[in-house]
């Protein structure tokens, strides 16, 4: 079975699946340890981890290499936020996406959003094009990978979200992609609604009013992202136990 194929299959469980987003190599095993069964990269922590903003700020290459690295050292399927793409033309996000996969990467994650120069959606029909485009290309070259499309007007707190992601998902369905993912939405009714309007998987985020996973799950909700969370969560620990040896004048905190 291709890694393709084995990640297809956890779209397509009665338990939704739990992606571990990972920063770094070293996050990509401790996920691996923790029993968790696919692993995908967060733009946010990746880019805050190498020291730049998100938003297709850290080069494509710094990406790619951790994505060489990680599936070298992994046995769970990896898939990658690609944020746009990394280039403005069809052409040049399918050879981002052909380089990812020949990386042994999974999938990968495209928005529907411009970072630049302020986060804004892009005309659905341009993206739809875009869509079919690369679908297209990436045909043309044998390449399988699940493509794994974010909308993303809950994200920019459109009055209109709801209404606005339900047209967004019926342009982008009959594309050729495997699955929609719709970060920032919490609201069990919208949840229901989104899930109902298409027959692809559909990917919810982590935040604080997210249902918990039982919920998620009687939502048909088939896969639920991390996010950049963990990775904040424990930066905001690192930086409390490095004052804490700095106030202490003693290691004692680090074993306390």
């Amino acid at each position: 079975m291709s890694t393709f194929e084995t990640f297809s299959q956890l779209h397509q469980q009665t338990e939704p699946l739990l992606l571990g987003n990972i920063w770094d190599v070293n996050s990509a095993h401790i996920y691996e340890s923790a029993g968790y069964q696919a692993i995908g990269t967060s733009s946010h922590a990746l880019a805050t981890a190498f020291g730049y903003d998100d938003g297709e700020n850290l080069p494509f290459d710094s990406i790619l290499r951790v994505a060489k690295r990680v599936t070298e050292t992994v046995k769970i399927p990896l898939t990658v936020d690609i944020e746009g793409g990394y280039a403005d033309t069809a052409a040049g996000i399918a050879e981002h996406i052909k380089m990812l996969y020949e990386a042994g990467v999974a999938g990968v994650n495209l928005e529907d959003t411009l970072a630049k120069p302020t986060r804004q959606l892009r005309p659905a029909g341009e993206f739809r094009q875009l869509l079919v485009e690369i679908v297209n290309r990436l045909e043309q070259e044998n390449i399988t990978i699940f493509l794994n499309v974010r909308t993303d007007p809950f994200l920019l707190g459109l009055p209109n979200a709801l209404d606005e992601t339900i047209s967004r998902i019926n342009s982008y369905e009959n594309t050729g992609i495997h699955g929609i993912f719709v970060p920032c939405v919490v609201r069990a009714e919208d949840i229901r609604t989104i899930t109902s309007e298409t027959v692809l998987p559909v990917n919810v985020m982590c935040m604080p009013a997210l249902p918990d996973f039982n919920a998620l799950k009687s939502l048909n909700v088939k896969r639920i992202s991390m996010g950049p969370f963990l990775f904040n969560k424990m930066t905001a620990q690192t930086g409390i136990l490095a004052k804490n040896v700095l106030e202490a004048q003693s290691f004692a905190p680090l074993f306390s």
